[in-house]
């Protein structure tokens, strides 16, 4: 498993983030029983960056607590097994999937952990699994989409003794 992180912004969070993210991935990764190493890019940033990043690809004037951005286009969320005989969505260089690129705003993982009365590492792993999820291909635009996302998410999360 491959993470590429990238600091756009740094907030001292009280906990090293990177790895709190990384043992989240590799978690949902299992819990989604993907058959492949699998390759993430990780961006930390601002309300300010994600702002502007927002606007550009969903043509919303606001700043997001995360935005993902799928490399791989599923039939069925989860579904890997029209992957056996692709070349274009690994690696050339490591064979790894790359599952695509998850923007989080830590100004954002701040303000919400806040709203919600929960810890900031319980924000963040959220929004992580949350973003994982879209870039195994699930959605939450419909109810029943919602519900199954939102029941993965608190599996993997409980999986890992992370609760609300």
């Amino acid at each position: 498993m491959t993470i590429n992180f990238i600091q756009d912004y740094d907030l001292d969070l009280g906990f090293c983030k990177n790895q709190l993210v990384e043992e989240i991935i590799g978690q949902a990764v299992d819990y989604m029983d993907c058959p492949y190493e699998i390759e993430v890019n990780v961006s930390f940033t601002n309300n300010s960056n994600i702002a502007d990043i927002n606007k550009e690809y969903r043509d919303i004037e606001d700043a997001t607590d995360v935005l993902s951005f799928p490399m791989i286009e599923y039939y069925n969320p989860g579904d890997f097994t029209f992957l056996e005989n692709s070349i274009f969505e690994f690696n050339p260089d490591t064979g790894e999937l790359m599952l695509g690129d998850i923007i989080i705003s830590l100004d954002k993982v701040v303000e919400q952990a806040i709203e919600y009365g929960h810890t900031v590492e319980r924000e963040l792993a959220f929004l992580t699994v949350h973003s994982m999820l879209h870039l195994f291909g699930f959605d939450h635009i419909d109810g029943d989409e919602r519900i199954i996302m939102e029941d993965k998410q608190k599996e993997i999360l409980n999986n890992l003794g992370i609760h609300r």
